[in-house]
C-alpha cells in the first residue's frame, strides 16, 4: 500500500460491503454498489490496475431465521437471493470483475487459513461465556435468534447489535432481558465454551492504522472510541450449523461468526478474478499480501467491522491493510428513513419497471450530496436534478454541438483545438483526478458537468449560427465544441456509462468509451459522424405526480397493520434504524470543529424573489451577503409568498458548490427547516455578511 496519488504501479482492489441475503434490494442499498462501480471505473479511466469485487453474504442467523420462516434450508434460500443480486447489479451498470458468495469453497478454504494463522500466532483463546438459550426447544440462541435490551443504552436490541439505539456491536451474552425469537418465550443464559480473537493484541496497531487510513472522516473518527477505550475481544464462533466450521477436530458443533468469513470474501473474490484472468494481468497475492491499494466502500453502520475487526484479522494472518475506507450516509425517502415493513421504499425492480435509465439514478445518488452525508430521494428532486443537469446542461450541450457540427460539416470540422478550450479541458481532467484522490465521487462527477456548463457558455458566447459556416472562426468554434463534448463523455463515463457509450457511438469513435483513458479527452474526434439523437429525456411534472401517488398508495395500504416495532425498521447495511416516525433520526457520526469551520455560513438579506418559469417548486433569489449579492435557487415557490420575501433576513451556506437548475445558476444554499421550508433567520441585528460561528 502507498499514499501516492492514483494511479500507482500497485494493483488496486475496490470492494463493496456484501449484500446480506435476507431481502430485495432498494435504492438505499444501491448507493454503495453504484459508488463502488463509479470509483472502480474512475480508477480504470486513470489507468490504475484495479479489481472491483464483492459477493453475497450467505451465512449467519438472519439468513437462517428467514429460511426457517419460508420452510427451506438456508443454502437454498440464500442462493436464490444471491442469483437475484447477481442479475440485478448489471441492470444498474454495476459491473463487478468478480461477484461470488461466502458459501463458495474458495472463501471457506481462505477463511480456515486465516483462522489457522491466528491460532498459530497465538491470537485465539477459548473462554466460557454466558449464551442465550431457549429452554423450550433446548437450543442455544446465537445472534438474531435472541432479542432484548442493550446493556449500554437501554434500547431494544438484537443479539449481535443495538440496531435501534447506540448501534454498538454486542457480544454473545451481553444482551439483557433476552427473549427467544423462535418461541417468544423468555430465554435463559447457560455457560458455553467459545473461541475469541484477542483484539487487544492489535490495540496499538489499530490506533496507528486509523492515523494513516484514507477515505471518509467518519471511518477514521467513529472507531477511535472503541480502539482508545476498552477494546473488547471478538467472539469468532457461534452455536449453530449454518456457516463455515471452526477448523478444529473437536469443534464440530461450532461455526465461525458471520463477520469472520464475510470480509474474507473480499480476498476470495479477488483470488477468483485473478485465477480467471491470470496473475500477469492481475496478481491477487500482491494486492492482498504485499502492497496493493485496498479501498472498501461500505454503509456507515458497519464502520466498526471494517476499521477494527477487519484490519486486526488481516494483520493477524499476515495480510496487507486497507488504504482507505469510504463510509456512506444513508438514503432516506421524502425526508424519512426507508421502511421495508411498510413497503415505503423505491425498490430496484420498481425503478427499472418505471422505464428510467439506470444512469439517471447513478447520477442522482452520486452527486446529490457528499458521500458520508445522508441523501434524500424524492421523485421531484430526482426530476429537478435530471432535468436541470443531465437534460439541461450535459444533454443539451451534447445535442446542440453535434447537431450543428453534423449539419454544417458532417462531423468534426477541420480546425485546431483552441488554447482556451484545451486549457479548460485540462482543468477538468485535473478536477477529475483531484476529486478521485480526495475520495469525493461527487467532485469527480462534477468535473464533467462543469465542463458541459462551460461548453454551453462557450457556444452561446461565440454564436456560431451567426457566422459563415465555411469561415475559420465558425470551424474553430464547432471544432472546440465537439472536443468538449467528447471530453465530457470521457469524464462522465464512471457515473453514466450507458449514456457515455451512446455519445461515443454518435461520435463514431472506435472501441468502447469504457476502455478510454483520461488522455482520450484531448484526442481529436473522428472527422465524420452521423446525425445525433438527444440522449436525455425530460421528466414531466405529471410523471412525477404519478410516481408519488403510486408510492403513497402503496404505503397507505400498509399503515393499518403497522406496529410500533416496524414503523422505521433497520434495513441491513444501508438502512436507517429507530427514531420518531415524524422526525429524521439523528446522525450517529459526528464532525470535528475543523470540519464545521470549513462551512462558510453567512447572514443574508433577500433582495429579489421570483419564480423560475417551467419549475413548479423553484424560485430565484438574489441575496445580499455584505461583500456581494448572490443568486440562489431555492425550492420554496409553493411554500412562501415570494412577494413578501424581499427585505427578509436569511441564513446562507456561501461555499456551496454552484449548481444549475432549470438553466439558472445557484451560487449558495438558503437554510430552512422542515417540509414547509421554514427559513432560518437571526433573532438580533446581525448585518448581511456576518459569519455564523
Amino acid at each position: 500500500m502507498s499514499h501516492d496519488d492514483f494511479p500507482t504501479d500497485r494493483p488496486a482492489v475496490v470492494t463493496c460491503g456484501l449484500p446480506y441475503a435476507t431481502g430485495d434490494l432498494h435504492v438505499g442499498h444501491l448507493r454503495t454498489y453504484i459508488s463502488g462501480d463509479v470509483l472502480s471505473r474512475a480508477l480504470d479511466t486513470l489507468g490504475q490496475n484495479n479489481a472491483f469485487v464483492s459477493g453475497t453474504d450467505m451465512h449467519g442467523t438472519p439468513v437462517a431465521v428467514q429460511a426457517a420462516k419460508e420452510g427451506v434450508d438456508p443454502e437454498t434460500y440464500a442462493l436464490r437471493l444471491h442469483e437475484k443480486y447477481a442479475d440485478t447489479f448489471p441492470e444498474f451498470g454495476i459491473e463487478f470483475d468478480n461477484y461470488s458468495h461466502t458459501h463458495d469453497e474458495t472463501n471457506a478454504e481462505l477463511t480456515r487459513e486465516f483462522v489457522r494463522a491466528w491460532i498459530d500466532n497465538d491470537h485465539v483463546y477459548e473462554k466460557e461465556i454466558e449464551v442465550a438459550w431457549d429452554p423450550e426447544v433446548d437450543e442455544p440462541l446465537p445472534d438474531r435468534f435472541v432479542e432484548g435490551t442493550c446493556p449500554y443504552c437501554g434500547e431494544k436490541a438484537r443479539g449481535d447489535e443495538c440496531d435501534e439505539g447506540c448501534q454498538r456491536h454486542l457480544e454473545p451474552g451481553e444482551i439483557e432481558d433476552p427473549t427467544s425469537t423462535l418461541t417468544g418465550n423468555p430465554a435463559e443464559y447457560r455457560t458455553r465454551s467459545h473461541k475469541f480473537l484477542r483484539l487487544n493484541d492489535f490495540k496499538e496497531y489499530l490506533g496507528e492504522f486509523l492515523d494513516r487510513l484514507e477515505g471518509t472522516s467518519n471511518a477514521r473518527n467513529q472507531p477511535r472510541e472503541w480502539v482508545e477505550g476498552e477494546l473488547q475481544d471478538l467472539c469468532i464462533t457461534r452455536d449453530m450449523d449454518w456457516g463455515i466450521d471452526y477448523p478444529g477436530e473437536s469443534e464440530e458443533d461450532l461455526v465461525l461468526y458471520v463477520w469472520v468469513d464475510a470480509p474474507i470474501e473480499y480476498v476470495a473474490s479477488t483470488k477468483q478474478y485473478s485465477e480467471r484472468v491470470g496473475s500477469d494481468e492481475y496478481d491477487w497475492e500482491r494486492a492482498w499480501k504485499e502492497d496493493g491499494e485496498i479501498v472498501h466502500i461500505i454503509g456507515r453502520d458497519i464502520i466498526q467491522h471494517h476499521t477494527v475487526f477487519w484490519p486486526a484479522m488481516l494483520r493477524g494472518a499476515g495480510y496487507n491493510e486497507p488504504r482507505a475506507v469510504m463510509a456512506s450516509g444513508f438514503v432516506n425517502l421524502n425526508g424519512k428513513a426507508f421502511s421495508t415493513s411498510r413497503n415505503r421504499a423505491i425498490w430496484a425492480d420498481d425503478y427499472l419497471e418505471e422505464g428510467f435509465h439506470p444512469d439517471l439514478l447513478r447520477y442522482y445518488l452520486v452527486t446529490a450530496g457528499g458521500f458520508q452525508q445522508d441523501v434524500d430521494f424524492a421523485w421531484d428532486r430526482f426530476q429537478e436534478r435530471v432535468n436541470g443537469e443531465l437534460v439541461g446542461t450535459v444533454g443539451n450541450f451534447w445535442y446542440r454541438s453535434l447537431l450543428f457540427a453534423y449539419r454544417n460539416y458532417e462531423g468534426t470540422p477541420d480546425a485546431e483545438l483552441s488554447t482556451e478550450v484545451r486549457d479548460r479541458i485540462e482543468d477538468a481532467i485535473a478536477e477529475f483526478r483531484e476529486g478521485l484522490n480526495d475520495y469525493s465521487l461527487r467532485e469527480t462527477g462534477a468535473a464533467a458537468t462543469r465542463l458541459a456548463r462551460f461548453g454551453n457558455e462557450y457556444i452561446q458566447r461565440n454564436e456560431p449560427w451567426k457566422l459563415e459556416a465555411e469561415s475559420d472562426e465558425a470551424r474553430q468554434v464547432i471544432r472546440d465544441c465537439v472536443q468538449i463534448a467528447k471530453a465530457v463523455g470521457v469524464l462522465i463515463e464512471p457515473i453514466a456509462p450507458g449514456k457515455a457509450q451512446a455519445l461515443w457511438d454518435q461520435l463514431a469513435e472506435d472501441g468502447s468509451v469504457h476502455d478510454a483513458r483520461l488522455e482520450a479527452a484531448l484526442a481529436a474526434p473522428p472527422r465524420k459522424f452521423d446525425e445525433p439523437d438527444e440522449l436525455f429525456e425530460k421528466i414531466e411534472d405529471d410523471r412525477v405526480a404519478e410516481l408519488e401517488a403510486k408510492l403513497e398508495e402503496r404505503v397507505a395500504s400498509f399503515d393499518d397493520g403497522e406496529s410500533s416495532e416496524d414503523a422505521e425498521e433497520g434495513d441491513g447495511e444501508t438502512g436507517e434504524a429507530g427514531g420518531d416516525a415524524d422526525l429524521e433520526p439523528l446522525l450517529a457520526d459526528r464532525i470535528g470543529f475543523e470540519e464545521f469551520q470549513d462551512l462558510d455560513i453567512r447572514v443574508g438579506r433577500i433582495e429579489v424573489a421570483e419564480g423560475i418559469e417551467g419549475a413548479d417548486d423553484l424560485a430565484r433569489l438574489e441575496v445580499d451577503v455584505g461583500l456581494e449579492r448572490r443568486q440562489v435557487v431555492a425550492g420554496i415557490k409553493q411554500l412562501h409568498d415570494l412577494s413578501e420575501l424581499p427585505g427578509e433576513k436569511c441564513i446562507l451556506l456561501a461555499n456551496m458548490e454552484p449548481a444549475e437548475l432549470f438553466g439558472v445558476e445557484s451560487n449558495g444554499m438558503i437554510l430552512a427547516a422542515g417540509d414547509e421550508a421554514d427559513l432560518l433567520t437571526t433573532h438580533g441585528d446581525a448585518e448581511p455578511g456576518e459569519r455564523i460561528r
